[in-house]
């Protein structure tokens, strides 16, 4: 490691915009196969806070050039988000391969804003030799801002908060960065953060999708890689609590639909914290795919780690039992009355009602869209009357579960905007007081007819879990997933933010005749 030199480069765009760049070089003279990240937080930085440091990876043998993005950084320009990487990547991959430690192959890796830098670029753009996007997406609503027409709200508010302090570091504004720093300390920018980015960057990605997830009429990007990239070897990373997750599995579709043969790894991993050995995983990919005497290293299709045996497995899509939800009425008041039937045909003409009251909302926590990311033991919280819950029998052999739990059922409201936020738990056999939450998922529904039923379908977090004989399967359903979302006032003239006066106690019915839980494929093609 302490042979390991750098140095900070500029490439000139054709509008004539530098873009800053540190290249750290291995020992010796060269030259090597280059590793790019292009992010927009600080070359210096250059994303350790989930990779090891560029000094590790030119160790091993790679000329490690971490970029500025345009606007961010050392990097001249205006940050104006995803729109400018397309043509920035194209320059930038030209410029590295021309760099002379550098043998003309290239690699890319990333993750979050990382990831999609490595996708998108100019029509007729030579692809990098290999590719490992992680915890990313293409669309601009469903995999970086919005799920189920809610908005992010605690991710999205505080990713917003950090780019604005970068903004206001750039143009030395030390009031306004010195707010910001104070509000994401205290929390408080859970409640005033849409001011906070309306103040300090009132152009911002964050401020947009905010804007666009409540229009009636929203006009959503989604990115398109070229298909030259997509057949390229690509390592797509996902992580089972990360809410990129089913960008992941959009982007591993899409390149099998191009005639790609990507590999996918789904870990036991938030958006910021992962698991032990994914570095060397990413070198071995590497490695495979740059260096010559390395071509006989063999990755699995299809890798996922398994939530309750912790040990990693191939993917087996197996036929898996749907379940009806039944109740005489009393799931919200009774932690243990309300049922999970597998592959029932009993259409008992029920009905749960649930209270939302803005006043004391029910909190998310674990997930993927929550401040405490992870498995969670809610057992408490299905104890509150506001949560519906429905409880199977304890299985009768181990049950293997892998894909996306859908949730199907009938809603009437007595307001004409609601949300329905669902989590998915295993009840461990002999174990008290415990029920381990492993997936979660949301459905905002706005503008619908005050007290008409209407049929509902909410798609959680895709999970991979072994149920053990013994244990049980629950499904908890509330009206609310604070700060994970912000609050639906029930009013469709109000943002879903905080808890304000303008939220209004509401009336979830939920009709269980045609209720069921089944599991979708994790992957389609």
């Amino acid at each position: 490691m302490n042979s390991i030199r750098y140095r900070d480069e500029d490439l000139q765009l054709r509008d004539g915009t530098l873009l800053k760049s540190r290249i750290w070089s291995p020992h010796g003279n060269g030259p090597w196969p280059a590793l790019l990240m292009r992010q927009p937080y600080g070359r210096e930085i250059a994303s350790t806070i989930t990779y090891a440091h560029p000094s590790w990876w030119a160790s091993k043998g790679y000329l490690v050039v971490i970029q500025d993005v345009r606007g961010q950084g050392g990097s001249e320009g205006e940050f104006s988000g995803f729109s400018q990487e397309a043509s920035d990547t194209s320059q930038t991959h030209n410029w590295v391969r021309s760099l002379p430690e550098c043998n003309g192959l290239l690699g890319t890796y990333g993750f979050s804003y990382q990831g999609l830098t490595q996708l998108i670029a100019e029509k007729g753009t030579p692809p990098p030799d290999c590719i490992i996007p992680a915890m990313t997406g293409l669309s601009e609503d469903q995999h970086w801002s919005c799920e189920g027409g809610a908005f992010w709200w605690y991710l999205g508010i505080g990713w917003g908060l950090q780019l604005a302090a970068q903004k206001a570091q750039r143009e030395k504004n030390w009031t306004a960065w010195n707010e910001i720093r104070e509000n994401l300390e205290s929390k408080k920018y859970l409640y005033n953060g849409h001011d906070l980015l309306k103040k300090n960057d009132p152009e911002g990605m964050a401020l947009k999708w905010l804007n666009l997830s409540s229009s009636k009429t929203p006009q959503w990007k989604t990115h398109e890689p070229l298909d030259s990239w997509l057949k390229k070897p690509l390592l797509l990373i996902g992580g089972w609590w990360d809410p990129h997750l089913k960008g992941i599995l959009d982007i591993y579709e899409k390149s099998k639909k191009a005639g790609g043969n990507p590999k996918l790894l789904i870990g036991p991993a938030t958006h910021l914290e992962w698991w032990e050995g994914a570095q060397r995983t990413q070198l071995d990919f590497f490695d495979s795919h740059l260096k010559e005497e390395n071509k006989e290293i063999f990755f699995p299709q299809i890798n996922l780690w398994n939530l309750t045996t912790k040990s990693w497995e191939l993917s087996v899509q197996k036929k898996i039992p749907t379940w009806n939800l039944t109740s005489e009425g009393l799931a919200s008041i009774s932690h243990i009355e309300g049922c999970l039937v597998p592959n029932s045909d009993l259409k008992a003409d029920s009905e749960v009602n649930l209270v939302h009251d803005p006043w004391r909302p029910i909190p998310a926590i674990g997930g993927h869209l929550s401040d405490t990311a992870g498995e969670a033991n809610r057992f408490k919280l299905d104890l509150r009357p506001d949560v519906a819950v429905f409880t199977s029998d304890p299985i009768l052999k181990d049950l293997r579960l892998e894909g996306i739990p859908t949730l199907f059922l009938e809603t009437k409201c007595d307001r004409e905007s609601f949300d329905l936020f669902v989590a998915l738990s295993r009840i461990p056999d002999e174990v008290e007081n415990t029920a381990t939450q492993l997936s979660t998922g949301v459905l905002r529904i706005a503008n619908c007819d005050k007290g008409i039923k209407s049929p509902r379908q909410i798609k959680l977090q895709p999970i991979l879990a072994t149920f053990k004989e013994g244990d049980r399967l629950r499904i908890s359903i509330s009206g609310s997933g604070w700060p994970a979302i912000g609050i639906n006032s029930g009013q469709s003239q109000y943002l879903c933010e905080g808890p304000s006066p303008n939220c209004l106690v509401t009336t979830i019915s939920l009709l269980l005749l045609n209720s069921k839980l089944k599991f979708e494929s994790l992957i389609s093609s």
